[in-house]
């Protein structure tokens, strides 16, 4: 989710602290009835930002951004995420340090249980951090979420926000934006190994930090902002072959010029190593004024059921200079891989463009 802006406009539509439900699953809000359809068209929802989906034994679970609990979504079709069963799994407290500001959740499945990877903070951007719920449940919409706590690395307590979490080569490592020390300014991508779902096993070495003109798009006029804030942030990670392709998003999420960069490794490099990770010099996906989607970012992978076809989620905008607020909306599209084993996202799709679900749907 993202940043200063975006901070300021959910707060304005979430609910005061104390009207809050307690923490714990609220209803199931069960599927309603809708005839398979083999095509679908964008956004998947009226309002999500940050969204991540995973499938696992035939079912796709989604979820983003709310800003004030998480919520899990379960399909076997995720172009029809309108219709699908939902539950809001876990409410946070009124007060304390993961109690306001719930941003950009993921849901893993690692070792045998699901974990849930949000960002939270007590009610002040600069307290922002990572936090951990974990769910023995085989379905992560019952059973119980127990709180792990926050995920930081002791020696580094700083900012953060965005957390993935990979495996690779039977390593499991956190990537995440953070800032260099405690205040405002720049977002870097961080990355460190994990001893287990919910504990870093080493330090945090930073692998990215804005540099080209197109991840610098961020001036501020706030009189509590500060001028201008440089930004990586959203870090998804995916293989194919040898190499590891990290995906971030770029500039500030309140401009249009919010857009995709991409880092590539070699899988069986050092990835705590800085000088592993490589940098493409351009936007591997920006807006498309002509198609009406300005500032696509924050995106996530998916395989289609059959496992042949690769996709791509996404929010964007559908007009301009609507920023880091409730217009964001998830989409998603397919795409492919190029001869020399890069990604290839192509532009993005306009709202309401036919397209075919993925296969073995």
């Amino acid at each position: 989710m993202t940043r200063l802006l975006g901070a300021l406009l959910l707060a304005l539509a979430l609910l005061p602290a104390c009207t809050r439900q307690p923490r714990g699953p609220g209803p199931l809000v069960p599927a309603t009835g809708a005839p398979p359809a083999a095509t679908f068209t964008n956004p998947l929802l009226p309002v999500g930002a940050d969204p991540w989906s995973i499938y696992h034994d035939g079912y796709y679970y989604y979820t983003n951004t709310t800003g004030d609990n998480l919520t899990l979504w379960k399909t076997k079709n995720l172009a029809d995420l309108k219709h699908a069963e939902h539950r809001v799994v876990w409410t946070p407290p009124a007060t304390g340090p993961n109690s306001q500001h719930i941003w950009a959740p993921e849901l893993h499945f690692l070792r045998g249980k699901w974990y849930l990877y949000y960002a939270a903070d007590a009610g002040d951007n600069p307290s922002h951090r990572l936090w951990v719920l974990e769910n023995a449940s085989p379905d992560p919409l019952l059973g119980t979420w127990t709180d792990r706590g926050k995920l930081a690395d002791p020696a580094a307590d700083m900012w953060a926000i965005d957390g993935s979490v990979f495996i690779n080569n039977g390593r499991l490592y956190l990537v995440w934006s953070g800032w260099d020390g405690r205040v405002n300014g720049r977002q870097d991508i961080y990355l460190a190994p994990m001893k287990n779902p919910w504990t870093l096993a080493g330090p945090r070495v930073r692998i990215s930090t804005p540099t080209y003109p197109w991840e610098r798009n961020g001036d501020l006029h706030g009189a509590n902002d500060p001028a201008h804030v440089a930004v990586n942030e959203g870090p998804e990670v995916i293989r194919h072959g040898n190499k590891l392709f990290l995906v971030y998003s770029a500039s500030g999420c309140w401009t249009d010029f919010y857009v995709l960069g991409m880092l590539t490794a070699n899988a069986n490099s050092d990835l705590r190593n800085p000088a592993s990770w490589t940098k493409t010099p351009t936007p591997v996906f920006q807006q498309s004024p002509e198609n009406k989607v300005y500032a696509p970012g924050h995106n996530s992978f998916f395989t289609s059921p059959d496992g042949k076809e690769n996709w791509f989620l996404y929010h964007a905008n559908s007009a301009p200079d609507q920023g880091c607020g409730p217009k964001r909306t998830p989409r998603m599209q397919r795409f492919t891989w190029r001869p020399d084993g890069t990604p290839d996202f192509g532009q993005p799709v306009p709202a309401d463009q036919v397209l075919a679900v993925p296969s073995g749907q």
